[in-house]
């Protein structure tokens, strides 16, 4: 074992100790080891050593490297080089890092083995340092890069979806990306700098300066940019032959983290591993040992060693925490062992000690690789910024500053920017590119001092510094011409990484074979970890073939069971090839990460596919062999080993080519909306062209070559050729005409079914099919052989398009707006105008406009929060006591973890789950129904309507939530002081949009809180990290402004993250917590902080002058991963103190004056809602209206889908006959109606899940209740509904030509109405009841399936059997559906029979046909004779439409009562949404 280097506490060890107790109980089941892990841990796995310790991780380094190289090399030499090491190790103080990093210089003289290049396998090559280094540094000059923008985009409506699609040309740029979506603009311009191997940059810049696209660019990632110019070296290598050698050596991390999230964190690291892993190890070394050693030093040295196990996770599957989680994704790059790594905003969301731990971790490994580093990070302390070398601070896309970070204050105080009292350097640098934030100097002003990117980009090219820059930038130039040595190392060092097999011009490590060989491993843990997905898959599965095998129970060999028998075979086939449609979601949502491993040369995309399918292969084929047993046997299907294994094969091979169909759609498709429209095209012409619906001969000539491309179609005939190619089937009296009583002789009888011959009962199967198909049981084997083909075909386009498309954009995606009008026009001149005025007079006195008038004091007494865990009650909160009143802005703080946001969510009554225990008093009365309608509460996550702009969401929060009685005008002219306030002038009217392609996170974060001022609370305003995720300017702003509302008499409580000292002194009080919901201060903050750094100095805690008292205090009580100073713990000394005596003192005192106050005062209004019902449907119902509108692509891809299907079906069943096939075909047109629910399902679900979550946000503020939600969007489906009725009507009517009679017409397209309406409330029902809409889409097959299988189509009701006819066939809608349209198309129309459609018997001797048939027709026997006087009878089985459908128990003169029961079950899906929307809760908090 590696040796650990960090002392370990008790408390951590007997943590540890309990998860290895723990590990062996329920070592099955990953998830409940955590919640068991976690409930006999409950500080969380926190260690109480420190974090990332980086003279501890370089000795883990040098230790492995020791061991490594003993195995490897002779002993002789080992004792030598570790003599030498120790002799070094004395010399240097762990404590500072800059000279830790300067001492590793020093030793890598001789170089004892290390990991790096272990990594980078090298062969040991015998030179005197020991190995060859691949250190590689960057020059860029004159870089430029351009992107699309520029222009206004203004929002697209339903209409546009029209203009843009028929605009076929544009429609066909879109598809294949050249459409230019707006002229070029410049995103970087003249970029130069120089970075050498070990050396780390700071990327400054307010969010939209181009940090992210110099990241990308630098890391050699181009795609997405409509330009990059000038000149990008790497070392030696110019930017395109870096490229195209090289390419897995420079890699960028994403702001992101993207990983699998079923993987474990030792799988992710593992399968990076096997991708990377030398060829050559140390002697004696076996793979699996070298790859666990890896694997644990990485994780030691970013302390996640107790992660190992547990599953990665993300936003929707619960795993590691997030700043594990950004751990997870630094080894990951680690392993590419990269040489340029580029690393975007990683501390987002991370408290101040773990966001520096995080630097630390930077620091480490540029340091032992001697990498090239660049990371970009808002809010930087000052002790992070000391861990870099040079900073590049970016203003508007343009170099301001590029040099050593100790310069960067002085030069830019040289210019003449003020410094403010106690900013950090960061700060201070982003704040100068700020033309509002920075202060001239005495004596400087704009007019002679740089005010703009231009003029300060200028000045810093006619700086000392930029001469120095290219005095360095030559010199570095001029020892990489003189050194070949450096080019022909890395040269060596990447030939010697490649495992044995890998080509030598391949930017990838392994051969492809290997490539497969671990991404198979990779995608068998993948699914077979996916547990809930794979039982569900399972139990699908199970049941279909549990329905399918009672249904059609030991079917009869005879003509009864010949058309069953086809039906079974098709659904069984289509069943399992659909089962593959999730792939279409899985391929495009995957894209991420397989551009990422792309970019780290992991694997090629070709690889996955291959591999994917294989694993496919295992798992499906053990699930279609269970369903093969189960359908094949309770049928009574052809009973032979060789007709069994057909059949399996047959179902297998039809499922692998439908799987590789949609990933190829997958690849192929930019975005899910043209995946679906060209899916839905595809799938429908599949399904129709497969034979089943229409017969092979009777399909138009036009569209039966597609029959050879279709898998469907290619099974469906194998299956029937395997089936009916081994049977005789014995004609039964319902098919033998003349049939009953006097009717004895088969000389004189004729069977109905295809291919009977005259005289016999027996029918061969194979000239049933011949005759009734096309289909000769002889093409069995050629059908097969298509389909593999088509397998290998579709396999082939899939690898090709992985290798070829790439979809992605580049740059910052441009802000929509709504379209102005003379109001909105008129409101913004008068944003700007206060705005400009505002400058002008630098005014902070802008409180003016809000007047605050609230008393109300909120005060909490002994606290608890207590949850339900597997192993218990968990507390939460612990005894917390403390207070907010008006005119004070308290600061709530703790590392994460500490409860700060449970401590928010049971002050706003936001929970609903677990037990509150004291007292939360208002005005000392316990808390109303009003409570949280009168107070505001900004949450973390920013959850907004996307399609609403961002003065519509304000306007929507104030006429919800003001009360009634303030007029309209009142309340939107509050609205634009808030926009004024929030400095949202330009955006009022920006379409909000999701976090990928809308406002930028700190425009959202304003948003949230806007919506939440606009409310005007009455009492309170709770903020939860209003400053995550911005800038340190813009978080600065929004403190600034919470300060103003606090003057105004707002009281306010806010969480706040990794605040600097100039954020942290404009808090007036402070209550800290620690892990465990424990109280470790509440008090006045004082000026300076003095009052708190008071308090914890007499407790033994001395903050020192130069530090930040909120980094300072976090550390103190051991938030972060550092030890706590002293050795009590600081919530007992709190608990003891007499500051806690005092505070109690004062919440009694405050209760006291309040109830003086209040008591005699008339109840305040208790309602629950400030608005009434009816305008709250208004408001609501105008928002929803407007949603709709404004997502073009889901009602037009729906409406799309709509007409494509009906137009395919028209062309397929085009100008019907009256002969007697025509009338199965005109029950078949009919029968696709019942696509419509699997059509609108698919979308209507995720539709409802998204509102759902706005609404769950909304509802706990009582904004308005569940009633207006639901409706809202019943309603705002109407139009659409409408629309697409008749759009699917028209053509699936009127091209088969159905009957024209305006009555029947008229009938036709209400039960399409009313079956649209029915699957819409349907959908939205699913979702009400469903969690979430991944299982809504698991809930769609089983339901689909049963409305298909009972309604009496693909098998008559007579034939069902008894115990489904008796309940689900009645209860089946589409029963009612078919009955009514079957009915009223058929009833009363006359059939004609073709020769060919004519039965043809002989008479007894001395009879004529008339004679021999009359007993037949008096009995009702169906049908008509051509002519009565001959003895060669022509007999046509139906003489009118309703002797075709009476057989279905099918009824003309019901037809209305089935509308009726239609329409009853579209109300009854309405009950249960409106009930589910009220009663089911599926937010826990």
């Amino acid at each position: 074992m590696l040796r650990n280097t960090t002392t370990t506490k008790t408390t951590s060890r007997e943590s540890i100790d309990t998860v290895d107790t723990v590990t062996d109980a329920v070592a099955d089941d990953p998830e409940k080891k955590r919640e068991n892990v976690r409930n006999a841990n409950p500080n969380g796995f926190s260690r109480t050593e420190p974090g990332v310790n980086i003279k501890a991780a370089e000795a883990d380094f040098a230790e492995l490297g020791r061991q490594l190289t003993g195995i490897s090399q002779a002993s002789r030499k080992l004792s030598r080089t570790q003599s030498k090491q120790s002799s070094r190790k004395g010399k240097t103080p762990s404590d500072d890092i800059e000279k830790a990093a300067e001492s590793s210089d020093q030793t890598s003289d001789y170089e004892p083995f290390d990991l790096e290049s272990t990594l980078r396998g090298n062969q040991a090559a015998e030179i005197e340092s020991g190995m060859r280094p691949k250190h590689i540094g960057v020059i860029w000059d004159g870089l430029t890069v351009t992107g699309m923008g520029g222009v206004t985009n203004f929002v697209k409506v339903f209409p546009d979806a029209f203009i843009s699609f028929f605009n076929v040309v544009e429609t066909a740029m879109n598809i294949f990306g050249l459409g230019k979506k707006g002229k070029d603009v410049n995103i970087l311009k003249d970029f130069r700098g120089v970075i050498k191997p070990g050396e780390m940059v700071l990327v400054l810049g307010r969010p939209g300066s181009g940090c992210t696209t110099f990241l990308k660019v630098i890391a050699n990632q181009r795609f997405g940019y409509t330009g990059v110019h000038g000149d990008v070296q790497y070392g030696p290598f110019d930017a395109t032959t870096f490229a195209n050698q090289y390419r897995g050596e420079a890699v960028y991390n994403q702001e992101d983290d993207i990983h699998h999230p079923t993987l474990t964190v030792g799988q992710t690291l593992g399968f990076a591993l096997d991708t990377m892993t030398p060829g050559k190890r140390p002697h004696g070394m076996t793979k699996a040992e070298f790859k666990d050693k890896v694997i644990t030093t990485l994780l030691r040295m970013f302390n996640i060693e107790h992660t190992r196990n547990t599953i990665v996770g993300n936003p929707f599957v619960r795993g590691v925490s997030g700043g594990e989680r950004k751990r997870v994704s630094i080894a990951e790059m680690m392993v590419t062992s990269g040489t340029v790594c580029s690393w975007d905003n990683s501390t987002r969301g991370l408290d101040a000690s773990t966001a520096l731990d995080y630097v630390k971790s930077l620091r480490v490994m540029t340091n032992i690789y001697k990498c090239t580093t660049f990371v970009s990070l808002y809010q930087a302390s000052e002790s992070i910024y000391k861990q870099f070398d040079k900073v590049l601070v970016i203003d508007s896309g343009r170099q301001v500053y590029f040099g050593p970070t100790e310069d960067a204050r002085a030069y830019f105080e040289s210019l003449g920017f003020k410094e403010k009292p106690r900013q950090t350097t960061p700060d201070y640098l982003t704040g100068c590119t700020d033309e509002f934030e920075r202060d001239y100097a005495e004596g400087r002003s704009p007019d002679n001092a740089p005010h703009s990117p231009e003029t300060l980009a200028q000045a810093f090219l006619n700086s000392r510094l930029s001469n120095l820059l290219d005095e360095e930038t030559a010199a570095y130039r001029k020892t990489l011409s003189e050194n070949r040595q450096v080019q022909e190392n890395f040269q060596i060092a990447v030939a010697d990484s490649k495992r044995k097999g890998a080509s030598k011009k391949s930017v990838y490590r392994i051969p492809y074979y290997l490539q497969i060989w671990a991404l198979m491993q990779r995608q068998f843990l993948i699914k077979w970890q996916d547990k809930f997905t794979l039982v569900v898959d399972w139990i699908t599965s199970i049941v279909i073939a549990i329905v399918l095998g009672t249904v059609w129970l030991k079917l009869p060999v005879t003509s009864a069971g010949a058309f069953t028998r086809g039906g079974l075979l098709f659904i069984s086939l289509l069943f399992n090839a659909f089962q593959a449609f999730a792939e279409l979601a899985s391929t495009m949502l995957g894209r991420p990460i397989v551009n990422k491993h792309k970019a780290y040369t992991f694997h090629r995309p070709s690889a996955l596919w291959l591999a994917q399918i294989c694993v496919d292969m295992c798992f499906s084929a053990v699930q279609i062999m269970v369903f093969s047993i189960m359908v094949y046997f309770m049928c009574g299907l052809a009973l032979s080993a060789g007709g069994f294994f057909t059949f399996y094969i047959v179902i297998v091979s039809g499922y692998l080519a439908m799987t590789l169909f949609f990933r190829t759609v997958g690849c192929l498709c930019p975005d899910f909306d043209y995946a679906i429209k060209f899916a839905a095209t595809i799938i429908t012409l599949f399904v129709l062209t497969s034979g089943y619906l229409i017969q092979y001969q009777s399909q138009q000539v036009w569209l039966r070559w597609i029959f050879y491309i279709n898998a469907l179609g290619l099974g469906f005939a194998a299956l029937m050729e395997n089936e009916f190619g081994r049977l005789s089937l014995t004609c039964t009296d319902e098919s033998l005409v003349p049939s009953g009583p006097g009717y004895t002789s088969i000389a004189n009888q004729v069977c109905t079914l295809p291919g009977s011959v005259t005289g016999s009962l027996q029918v061969d199967g194979g000239a049933y099919i011949t005759q009734g198909f096309e289909y000769k049981p002889s093409e069995l084997w050629r059908n097969f052989g298509i389909i593999i083909v088509l397998i290998v075909g579709f396999l082939f386009t899939n690898a090709t398009l992985g290798e070829w498309l790439i979809y992605g954009e580049g740059g910052n995606a441009a802000k929509v707006f709504q379209k102005s009008n003379k109001e909105r026009e008129e409101l913004n001149k008068a944003l700007v105008a206060k705005r400009t005025q505002r400058r002008a007079s630098k005014n902070e006195a802008e409180g003016s406009a809000i007047n605050i008038n609230s008393k109300a004091v909120l005060t909490w007494e002994g606290l608890n929060y207590d949850v339900p865990t597997p192993a218990g009650q968990l507390r939460l909160l612990d005894n917390v006591y403390g207070y907010v009143k008006p005119g004070e802005l308290t600061a709530l703080m703790g590392a994460s973890g500490a409860g700060k946001t449970t401590l928010l969510d049971v002050l706003a009554s936001r929970k609903n789950i677990g037990v509150i225990t004291g007292d939360v008093l208002v005005d000392g009365i316990p808390k109303g129904t009003a409570f949280q309608r009168g107070t505001s509460y900004a949450e973390q996550l920013d959850v907004h309507e996307p399609t609403a702009t961002v003065r519509e969401a304000l306007r929507f929060s104030a006429d919800l939530r003001q009360p009634f009685d303030v007029p309209q005008s009142e309340k939107y002219a509050y609205v634009e002081e808030v926009l004024s306030l929030l400095e949202m002038e330009d955006m009022a009217d920006a379409i909000i949009g999701d976090p990928e392609t809308g406002l930028a996170v700190e425009q959202r974060k304003r948003v949230t809180i806007g919506v939440e001022l606009a409310a005007k609370p009455e009492l309170l305003l709770f903020l939860d990290e209003p400053t995550s995720g911005l800038d340190s300017q813009s978080a600065f702003n929004i403190v600034r402004f919470l300060k103003k509302l606090a003057n105004a008499g707002q009281a306010i409580l806010c969480t706040i993250h990794q605040p600097n000292a100039a954020l942290f002194e404009n808090f007036d009080r402070l209550l800290l917590l620690q892990r465990g919901g424990q109280t470790v201060y509440f008090g006045d903050i004082g000026k300076d902080a003095c009052v708190l750094i008071d308090y914890l100095k007499r407790h033994g805690a001395e903050c020192p002058p130069d530090a930040n008292p909120a980094e300072y205090m976090l550390d103190a009580i051991g938030a972060g991963q550092a030890p706590r100073v002293g050795d009590r713990d600081w919530a007992d000394i709190f608990a003891e103190s007499p500051e806690l005596a005092n505070i109690k003192d004062k919440i009694q005192q405050l209760k006291a004056e309040r109830l003086a106050e209040v008591g005699s005062q008339p109840k305040i209004d208790e309602r629950e809602f400030a608005t009434p019902l009816i305008h709250q449907l208004k408001v609501v119902q105008k928002r929803t209206n407007a949603s709709f509108w404004r997502s073009p692509n889901y009602a037009f891809t729906r409406l799309f889908n709509h007409v494509i299907i009906a137009l395919l079906t028209g062309l397929t069943f085009l100008n019907l006959g009256d002969d007697r096939t025509s009338l199965q075909y005109r029950v078949f047109v009919i029968f696709q109606v019942t696509v419509l629910p699997a059509l609108i399902l698919a979308q209507v679900e995720p539709k409802y899940a998204f509102a759902r979550m706005i609404y769950y946000r909304e509802a706990s503020s009582k904004m308005y209740g569940q009633f207006a939600f639901a409706s809202s969007l019943v309603v705002a489906e109407m139009p659409y509904s409408i629309l697409c009725a008749v759009g699917f009507f028209l053509p699936l009517y009127y091209m088969p030509r159905f009957q024209m009679g305006s009555s029947r017409a008229g009938y036709q397209f209400l039960m399409i109405l009313v079956t649209e309406l029915f699957s819409v409330t349907l959908g939205q029902m699913i979702a009400a009841i469903t969690p979430t809409p991944f299982i809504s889409a698991l809930i769609n097959p089983f339901v689909i399936i049963t409305f298909a299988l009972f309604c009496g189509v693909t098998i008559p009701k007579p034939q069902i059997p008894k115990f489904w006819r008796a309940w689900l066939y009645q209860l089946d809608p589409f029963t009612r559906l078919i009955g009514g349209m079957v009915a009223t198309e058929l009833h009363d129309r006359p059939v004609i029979c073709t020769s060919g459609e004519l039965q043809r018997f002989e008479a007894p001797i001395g009879q004529t046909c008339g004679e021999y048939m009359a007993p037949y027709f008096e009995r009702m026997g169906p049908g008509y004779l051509i002519n009565n006087a001959t003895n060669a009878c022509e007999y046509c089985a139906y003489k009118v439409g309703d002797q075709f459908y009476s057989a279905l128990s099918i009824s003309f003169d019901n037809r209305w009562r089935e509308l009726g029961i239609l329409i009853a079950f579209t109300g009854s899906n309405l009950v249960i949404l409106f009930l589910a929307s009220r009663f089911l809760n599926f937010n826990k908090r």
